[in-house]
């Protein structure tokens, strides 16, 4: 079969992270070729910044050298700039008169950077800071003057400010707003930025408008429309950038500011695709990496032919690249009329932080001075977590006030936004690969190689790791003291070595314990129900079979629950089980937390005549399977329709029972926000809101109780239905034997597990999958009663 020809159309950043994926997803579809306009390979634009003020060489910020486009077989031109798309015969032309033809084609131009049209901006020492060229001009200049402005008040001009400063010029930084970022902060922590910066060496002109750039072949000074004047002998322009669509215009793609997209990053022509800063989705245009590399994603999910939900847009968060200066800020962080802030002002340690809510959601934060929250904030504003009023002063102050930062954040915390790289992806590559160096972590797994704004936490987290304090181990232990295989290779040794029975998996894989232990054994019997749904236990069918479902008691006896789903029941029913309880004479009766009855204390003689009598399905959650459902009924708290949770937990019970899962697997459904079945302390929780079923889990209501993560919002009861049972397969597929839901979500992060189940193909699959296993374990029941 032919392989499709792509063809890229920019070397940077947005579109070889889509490349990146595409051949990660499959490395054999495409006969890839990549145009680039500058002549170099695949670089970190965005560090630019950093190598100028002298934190970095340039050789540290590629991303892609020369061999990964060997390695992967795809055809790199650098120096060499697409001018015209063939739409009707699908060929580029480029600047050196070179065709290629395509079948699929991204343009990923990025943008330019946008120089003011006022006279003498053409003079020598008149630059912008945009490549690797410009960066090396202005390092140059550097060395053979003294006085510099820089034009723009915004990130970047603050950053190029810094590096000038390290370079040992004077600098001014020229601005036509009245304070710094005001995109970013407010003026309250733009005030504190601008008086810390001055105490670096800068020097602000606020309210200034270039009129005239002067000298004769190279620049000497500046005069602004207020008629004020200074001295300069070099000017870096740094005002904003304007996207690059010439080359989609003249194909006749449609634009409006950017290239237009739509949720799959299609142009108005089918087969060609637009991703980064040239592109405009739903009316907006994107400029920072973590959108770019959200977008590349997903176009190469869809590229590859794999069901993908669209892109929607990003939460956008900033942080400055200035050595000495802490500064965060993500979301809406101006108050209206429809949100209020909290704030904290602390004028002798420099720190203000204010964070912005919405009823009680966050919406937005700024953090100066102390941006240690700034992972948690963000997660927060994520996952539309509701705040309660008296938990949101707290919110202002270090989560981790004592102690280690680092080691307080569980695994499935994000350390790299940029990247989605969590601390426990970090702490187990470094403790499998022995990594030393925050380098040695990029490389690895790409954590701080992009904006480098989590540089210092990657560095923190590092020395933490090797350090005494560290008792944390990522990396997987044996299984037991019977093999030095972890569960994940015993599993996969077990499927490639077709090992159907405990005994086979023992001897084939040399234990050291011939019959194992009590740890192993279950383990390898839930292990072998999973890879082959038709293996079950002889003697655990038969156990059940001879108790009628019951449940055992110390005293000999036992338990008979008869099923009522969702802790509905009948008054049929219940005069049945009055019947029954009174003609054996069953004294010990209860109706328990969950919601369900009884029968206690019954004889072994008499369990086959009382489930014969009562003839009704029993109940058997013992042991490691789905518990039945708990609901909210009670009318005392308010007075919300319960009747949709009620049947939504009626509609689980009966797609899970039966169900067997690596460790019990608790389940609440609440009708409303006031949470009468506990939901947030369930394995998996579900509360009504107005905006459908708020998805929690995670959760657990043990001696230490811990609050569920919001998984997602699902507005109607199917499609609830649908992603908790995906969860549960996908648990119950990837999760270790008695391992609880908080540590398998700990270990996988969340971020990972929304990324299976947001993918509607594999959570198809997942559905499918546990529907078999359903009906074959109900079907083994059913037999094993007959026998």
């Amino acid at each position: 079969m032919r392989k499709q020809k792509l063809v890229l159309v920019g070397n940077g950043m947005a579109g070889v992270r889509c490349i990146e994926e595409i051949v990660a997803i499959d490395p054999d579809a495409f006969d890839i070729t990549i145009f680039g306009s500058e002549p170099h390979v695949n670089y970190n634009r965005i560090l630019l910044s950093t190598v100028l003020q002298g934190g970095m060489t340039m050789d540290a910020i590629t991303i892609n050298d020369g061999n990964w486009y060997k390695e992967h077989q795809i055809q790199l031109y650098t120096g060499e700039t697409v001018v015209t798309i063939d739409k009707e015969r699908q060929v580029v032309m480029t600047d050196k008169n070179r065709e290629v033809s395509y079948d699929r084609l991204i343009i990923a131009t990025g943008s330019s950077p946008f120089l003011l049209p006022v006279p003498g901006a053409d003079k020598d020492g008149v630059t912008a800071f945009r490549t690797i060229e410009d960066c090396n001009t202005i390092i140059d200049k550097a060395k053979r003057h003294k006085k510099a402005a820089v034009i723009g008040g915004g990130l970047l001009g603050l950053e190029v400010a810094r590096g000038l400063i390290n370079r040992g010029m004077d600098v001014s930084v020229v601005h036509n707003g009245s304070f710094l970022l005001e995109r970013q902060l407010d003026q309250t922590a733009a005030k504190m930025l601008q008086e810390q910066l001055e105490n670096q060496g800068m020097q602000f002109l606020f309210e200034k408008q270039t009129d005239e750039i002067t000298g004769n072949s190279h620049v000497e000074g500046l005069v602004f429309k207020d008629g004020t004047k200074i001295d300069v002998d070099l000017v870096v322009m740094a005002v904003g950038v304007r996207p690059n669509i010439h080359l989609a215009k003249q194909s006749g793609l449609e634009v409006n500011r950017a290239i237009l997209v739509n949720d799959y990053l299609q142009t108005s022509e089918q087969n060609i695709y637009a991703i980064g800063e040239c592109v405009e989705h739903r009316g907006t245009v994107y400029g920072l990496v973590k959108p770019l590399y959200e977008q590349g994603k997903i176009l190469a999910r869809h590229i590859c032919g794999m069901e993908v939900q669209g892109y929607e847009g990003s939460l956008l968060s900033t942080q400055l690249k200035i050595s000495g200066v802490e500064v965060f800020s993500i979301g809406q962080f101006h108050e209206d009329a429809a949100s209020k802030a909290i704030k904290l002002h602390d004028e002798v340690n420099g720190i203000y932080k204010k964070i912005v809510f919405q009823d009680d959601k966050m919406i937005g934060a700024v953090l100066f001075g102390d941006t240690r929250d700034r992972t948690r904030l963000l997660d927060m504003i994520l996952k539309q977590k509701a705040v309660l009023n008296h938990e949101k002063t707290a919110l202002l102050y270090p989560s981790m006030e004592n102690g280690n930062s680092v080691a307080a954040m569980p695994p499935s915390e994000m350390i790299c936004n940029c990247n989605g790289v969590t601390k426990g992806a970090i702490m187990e590559a470094v403790q499998k690969e022995g990594l030393t160096t925050v380098e040695q972590v990029k490389k690895c797994t790409k954590a701080s190689g992009s904006c480098g704004g989590c540089k210092p936490l990657v560095t923190e987290l590092l020395t933490y790791i090797n350090s005494a304090e560290c008792n944390e181990n990522i990396s997987q232990k044996s299984m037991c003291p019977c093999t030095a295989l972890t569960e994940d290779e015993v599993v996969k040794e077990m499927q490639v070595l077709g090992l159907t029975t405990v005994q086979e998996v023992m001897e084939e894989l040399n234990w050291k314990i011939s019959n194992g232990c009590s740890s192993c054994r279950p383990a390898i019997e839930y292990y072998l129900g999973m890879i082959y749904p038709e293996f079950e236990s002889k003697q655990e069918i038969d156990l059940e079979n001879e108790q009628m479902n019951a449940i055992g008691q110390a005293n000999g006896r036992y338990t008979l629950i008869p099923q009522m789903y969702g802790g509905i029941t009948s008054a049929e029913q219940l005069s049945k089980i009055a019947d029954v309880a009174v003609k054996y004479d069953i004294q010990q009766i209860a109706i328990t937390s969950e919601q369900r009855i009884h029968l206690m204390d019954v004889k072994k003689e008499v369990l086959s005549a009382v489930s014969a009598d009562l003839n009704m399905p029993l109940s058997l959650t013992y042991g490691n399977m789905v518990q039945n459902v708990k609901t909210c009924i009670g009318e005392h708290i308010c007075q919300c329709d319960k009747q949709p949770s009620l049947r939504l937990a009626v509609a689980l019970e009966r797609n899970l029972e039966f169900i067997k899962t690596p460790y019990r697997l608790k389940l609440g459904v609440s009708a409303c926000m006031h949470n009468g079945a506990g939901s947030t302390t369930k394995d998996i929780g579900v509360i009504g809101m107005s905006r459908g079923w708020e998805i929690y889990v995670g959760g657990s209501s043990g001696r230490i109780a811990r609050s569920g993560e919001l998984l997602t919002v699902a507005p109607t009861d199917e499609e609830a239905a649908e992603m908790i049972r995906g969860l549960v397969q996908y648990y119950r597929e990837s999760a270790n034997y008695l391992e609880r839901t908080w540590q398998w979500i700990e270990r996988l992060g969340l971020i990972h597990i929304r990324e299976v189940l947001f993918d509607p193909e594999l959570r198809q699959e997942l559905l499918k999958r546990l529907d078999e296993d359903l009906a074959l374990r109900k079907k083994i029941l059913v037999e094993s009663d007959s026998q």
